[in-house]
């Protein structure tokens, strides 16, 4: 059940989009936000926040019917989830093999440059953009700028919720 709704509110929220004639970069140009983060709002990715909302509303005016009942929707905690079959989209496919060819190289430089630890896939922000490269071919540019998370080493002492347990 709450997948059907998640889906329906989704599809109204890509409807408003589309009735807006704007990009994902146009409204988050308008927004403050970044492309991939609006994207992600109105795909139910993310939270709208109360102080965002004001500037959502003026990129995607009345007419395009981003109803206050939308805006409710939007400022709760999403259900984050993907559909496993996403990976068979062509687009998809190749971002998730370019992670894999270069991950382990990304890893090691992580390591190298921060130490033990990882990109927090939480606190992290993302955008696509387009450039003309040398050869005056179109590219895309991923950016995914992401906290790093340094591992800890897990003392018992630390372990506050066994502080009481003795």
């Amino acid at each position: 059940m709450a997948s059907t709704y998640k889906t329906s509110v989704v599809e109204r929220l890509q409807a408003v989009k589309e009735k807006s004639g704007k990009t994902y970069s146009q409204i988050a140009q308008e927004t403050g936000l970044t492309n991939v983060y609006v994207a992600q709002l109105l795909r139910r990715q993310a939270q709208l926040k109360p102080e965002t909302a004001p500037q959502l509303r003026a990129a995607l005016p009345d007419l395009c019917c981003l109803s206050d009942e939308l805006i409710i929707e939007m400022s709760k905690p999403p259900f984050r989830c993907y559909d496993p079959n996403l990976v068979q989209e062509p687009a998809i496919y190749r971002l998730n093999e370019a992670v894999m060819h270069f991950g382990e190289s990304i890893k090691e430089i992580i390591n190298e440059d921060f130490g033990d630890g990882i990109m927090s896939a939480i606190d992290v922000y993302c955008s696509v953009d387009k450039i003309k490269g040398a050869d005056g071919n179109d590219r895309v540019v991923v950016t995914i700028d992401g906290k790093y998370l340094g591992h800890t080493e897990q003392k018992s002492e630390n372990m506050l919720s066994r502080s009481g347990m003795q």
